[in-house]
């Protein structure tokens, strides 16, 4: 499996690109294009690439990691998979907008299909372990894969930091046990693809992130 990083949109959010190499099946987690160079360049990877696109994963439905979606679903017809407790903030996207002084029209998301931990999902023969990391948000997700050694977290654990709990349906204590039962346990030298930021492993978050001590 192969990962491509776009940073996109005024968040600084990291939208990510898996595929298969043979297949050349793709998934996309957290589609945050805003602009239309960021779509534009999004198209280029997958075309330069023959991608087909399969679906779209989110950690979660804060609208900086979902400005894209509405695009996606138009261009390529493409499924949303998302936990269910999050499709509250995926109604409210306007709203979302308002709160950072956005004044874009911001379509409403609706999920296709729901995941919750436990579940696992494909990448051509990829599993991709699907983990409940509420905290950050409500129904919060991580997409854990075992065999290429990656998990990406979304805005629950960073390099050096952890999720902000202060928008709405945030909770501290939920996050730091999410981080703790559910990302620390696996495998050490696993890489952390987050949110925002750059990539770190499990090691060094339980070892040296000041939040974990």
């Amino acid at each position: 499996m192969k990962v491509s990083r776009f940073q996109v949109n005024l968040f600084g959010e990291n939208t990510y690109i898996l595929f298969d190499e043979s297949s050349r099946e793709g998934i996309i987690i957290d589609p945050g294009m805003y602009t239309d160079n960021e779509m534009s360049e999004i198209d280029e990877f997958i075309a330069r690439n023959s991608l087909i696109i399969s679906r779209v994963l989110l950690t979660h439905m804060h609208i900086d990691h979902m400005f894209g979606v509405s695009y996606l679903r138009q261009k390529y017809d493409v499924k949303v998979y998302c936990s269910e407790a999050e499709q509250p903030l995926g109604l409210k996207t306007q709203a979302q907008a308002s709160l950072f002084g956005i004044k874009k029209e911001m379509p409403q998301v609706l999920i296709d299909t729901v995941v919750a931990d436990g579940d696992v999902l494909t990448l051509a023969d990829e599993q991709i372990q699907v983990l409940s990391v509420p905290g950050h948000s409500p129904g919060g997700l991580a997409f854990y894969c075992p065999s290429s050694g990656v998990v990406f977290t979304g805005d629950v654990l960073f390099d050096g930091s952890i999720g902000r709990t202060d928008l709405v349906g945030g909770d501290y204590r939920q996050l730091i046990d999410s981080i703790r039962t559910k990302l620390l346990p696996l495998p050490a030298e696993t890489l952390v693809c987050p949110g925002h930021g750059g990539t770190t492993t499990i090691g060094d978050e339980a070892g040296f992130n000041p939040y974990l001590r």
